[in-house]
């Protein structure tokens, strides 16, 4: 699995960047981040220790379920959706709706951040 680029610029810069993409002003290039954060205290609270074991842990037993996942590592499934949730905002986990339960599924778990 290749490595998801992220960016760290504020978020004034990030909203002038988007606009100028949707204006066709600027096109992105194929290597640019499409996953951004606008510090890196937020970057660090969403890719911490913990959450790249989690994100490891995810690809390496590919779990059915959020209660299965949490049954492995042996976090509460609350936090653990929170924890979900939060990462799939981010495009870093997909979170799958079969039937009655939601599947998670690790994007990536490597990364190259840059910062602007």
């Amino acid at each position: 699995m290749k490595a998801i680029a992220i960016g760290i610029m504020p978020q004034e810069k990030i909203r002038e960047r988007v606009l100028a993409i949707a204006r066709g002003d600027y096109k992105p290039g194929p290597k640019e981040p499409k996953v951004w954060f606008t510090s890196m205290k937020s970057l660090a609270e969403v890719l911490s220790d913990d959450n790249r074991s989690l994100l490891h842990v995810i690809m390496e037993t590919r779990p059915e379920s959020i209660s299965a996942l949490a049954e492995l590592t042996g976090r509460k499934s609350s936090n653990l959706s929170r924890t979900l949730k939060t990462m799939a905002n981010y495009g870093l986990v997909e979170l799958k709706r079969e039937h009655n339960h939601v599947r998670p599924i690790a994007k990536a778990t490597k990364f190259h951040i840059v910062a602007a």
